[in-house]
């Protein structure tokens, strides 16, 4: 692991290489150091669904590429998820708890309206400077957002380590009588610990967007409809999906902004290594890959395993690649849509000691 700090050489190479982070807005490179990802032990199968849900495997499989997903053990949270996820960040960073100088949690599903999960996050940490900064509503888009947010909050010279953690209990924000979002969601933490990093490496350029719509939504338990016993009797506490529509943003926002986040980092399609994208379905990562152009081997997946596991999905892909194939210089681009419709991707130059 090296410490980051940005040359004083000024050289030709040094000043390209600055080039290419300016390319994403950033005086000061910063970048992925490590990662760290929860999943709860207990597999739910798609045969296991069939016996509550007018549904079975093949189809759930055919629709959705899912086979098994992961729920939360009763009792436990969100926050409980983002804590062993960042554990391990902190862990394979040479990071100590007491170093981070903020903590970003975004899920659309916190433990409770009030107090900050980010919070709760850090107390549980020992995280004691650390600012807790909560994302609650970007849902499955979260990941970036919260990145875009950690890279300029390190453009600060005071701080040097951000942990991002994307955290989401879906299957308690789904309907069990409805297939529709049932068999999709599933629970999972995914942590990445930011710093500054070498120059030319990190993040290169990111892009996000956005188009207000209810196809998605949570109807009840806001200011404009608390819950009620007719919300409760309408089910109005739990997610409603046009599957539809999703597919029609997703299908066509997706390869989009990945198209222009490689344009702003001046890298061609096929120079990306790993298209690190939202695992909502796998079949719109197919059809996304087909509108690239791209082979769709260089997307790798976790959604069979984890499902839609919302926030935390991108970080599951990342946390799999990181420290799987990924080496020294690999150019990656994270991509991600969910409710809202927010969307938005991010191009980074993986950075190891090793290099």
């Amino acid at each position: 692991m090296t410490s980051g700090i940005v040359s004083p050489v000024s050289d030709p190479a040094t000043e390209a290489a600055r080039g290419r982070n300016a390319a994403a807005g950033l005086r000061l490179p910063v970048g992925v150091v490590s990662t760290g990802l929860c999943v709860p032990p207990r597999v739910v199968t798609n045969t296991e669904l069939t016996r509550t849900l007018d549904t079975s495997d093949a189809w759930i499989r055919s629709r959705t590429g899912i086979e098994e997903r992961r729920y939360l053990a009763t009792g436990l949270s969100t926050s409980d998820m983002s804590v062993a996820a960042a554990r391990e960040a902190l862990r394979r960073g040479g990071v100590a708890a007491a170093e981070l100088d903020a903590i970003i949690v975004t899920t659309f599903t916190p433990d409770q309206p009030l107090p900050s999960t980010a919070l709760m996050v850090k107390e549980r940490l020992g995280a004691h400077r650390a600012v807790p900064l909560d994302l609650t509503q970007a849902a499955c888009a979260g990941g970036i957002y919260a990145l875009v947010v950690a890279a300029h909050l390190l453009q600060n010279t005071s701080y040097r380590h951000v942990l991002v953690i994307g955290a989401d209990a879906g299957s308690r924000a789904t309907d069990p009588q409805d297939r529709g979002t049932r068999v999709f969601l599933g629970d999972a933490a995914g942590a990445a610990l930011l710093s500054p990093t070498a120059e030319g490496f990190g993040i290169l350029s990111w892009h996000t967007d956005s188009e207000l719509s209810y196809e998605v939504e949570i109807p009840a338990g806001g200011s404009r409809t608390p819950t009620s016993p007719e919300t409760l009797q309408r089910r109005d506490q739990y997610l409603k999906m046009n599957g539809k529509a999703v597919w029609t943003m997703a299908t066509d926002r997706l390869p989009r902004s990945i198209r222009e986040t490689a344009a702003r980092a001046g890298i061609g399609l096929d120079e990306v290594g790993y298209y690190l994208l939202h695992q909502a379905n796998l079949n719109i990562i197919t059809e996304a890959m087909a509108s690239l152009g791209v082979p769709a081997e260089r997307a790798p997946t976790t959604v069979r395993r984890f499902g839609n596991t919302a926030a935390a999905s991108m970080f599951t892909v990342l946390h799999e690649t990181l420290n799987g194939p990924a080496e020294h210089g690999d150019v990656l681009i994270m991509a991600g849509i969910g409710a809202g419709f927010l969307w938005g991707s991010m191009c980074l130059r993986h950075y190891t000691a090793r290099g």
